[in-house]
């Protein structure tokens, strides 16, 4: 009786080859969907971060009101490599409007990817450079 139970304990080589089959067909397309997260986590990842460098770089522009001036293109700096800019200038529907398109390219995974924020100036509007629109205060010396 001892022996004939512990011939039914054990596993046949089917049923081992059969769970090696299942094995070999689930496990590669585990590892597909992990690197697709991944890549899908990258991706979002670095077109946030190259979301918010476009915005903040457009409103630097806009706010040293040098869009029309500045160089139209260049890199965020040593801390984002790979990450650069293109700023693109189109007149609006009016004369007095101007669209300012700024491409930000960024590296995913050896690929190039870019985004592009806009925004609308109104010529009109903008104080000339080196102009102050509002009051300063201070203390001086009045020499």
């Amino acid at each position: 009786m001892n022996r004939s139970r512990r011939l039914r304990s054990a596993f046949t080589l089917v049923e081992i080859l059969a769970t090696l089959g299942f094995l070999g067909l689930v496990i590669p397309v585990a590892i597909k969907a992990v690197l697709m997260a991944s890549r899908a986590g990258e991706v979002s990842e670095r077109s946030l971060i190259a979301e918010q460098l476009g915005e903040n770089k457009l409103g630097e522009l806009m706010l040293a009101n040098a869009w029309s001036t500045a160089e139209s293109r260049g890199t965020f700096g040593d801390d984002r490599p790979g990450y650069r800019w293109e700023l693109k200038r189109n007149d609006w529907q009016s004369g007095a409007m101007t669209e300012l398109d700024l491409d930000v390219f960024y590296p995913v995974q050896g690929h190039e990817q870019s985004l592009r924020p806009s925004t609308l100036v109104n010529e009109q509007l903008v104080a000339p450079t080196g102009t102050s629109t509002g009051s300063t205060t201070g203390t001086g010396t009045g020499l």
